[in-house]
């Protein structure tokens, strides 16, 4: 099974190769690794708006960024670029679920010793229940 920590961009979508035309512009869809969780793709777009030229993905498919370049001599700057942005993002995702899980585990208050909760789970814990014989 594949991780967020996996996402890489592995190529071009090649349904869409980049060609020339009219446009002062070139669009490139580049394929992922592996199609992304829709959150994942969120933070993408929002990381990828500092960019000259944007970079998108489509949050229902998560597999292509979709991005541009007026010059073709941009283009390996521009997927680095996006590169450091999809790591970036893996890693802020990975950070936030981290965060997540922390926080659920701060709340738990089934671990509390002390207090009044704590004597509660202690009394819980230790009644003793009849065993039901399953016929």
């Amino acid at each position: 099974m594949e991780g967020i920590s996996d996402i890489k961009i592995t190529g071009v979508d090649e349904k869409k190769p980049p060609r020339l035309r009219k446009e002062p512009y070139i669009d490139i869809v580049f394929k992922l690794s592996h199609q992304a969780p829709p959150d994942w793709c969120d933070d993408f777009n929002g990381l990828m708006t500092k960019l000259k030229s944007t970079a998108k993905i489509n949050k229902t498919e998560g597999l292509y960024i979709e991005t541009w370049v007026r010059l073709m001599e941009e283009i390996p700057k521009h997927l680095e670029q996006l590169h450091k942005g999809v790591a970036e993002c893996s890693r802020i995702y990975i950070a936030k679920i981290l965060q997540q899980r922390q926080n659920t585990a701060d709340n738990d208050t089934s671990h509390e010793i002390g207090g009044e909760q704590g004597r509660l789970n202690k009394i819980i814990a230790g009644l003793k229940f009849e065993a039901v014989n399953a016929a």
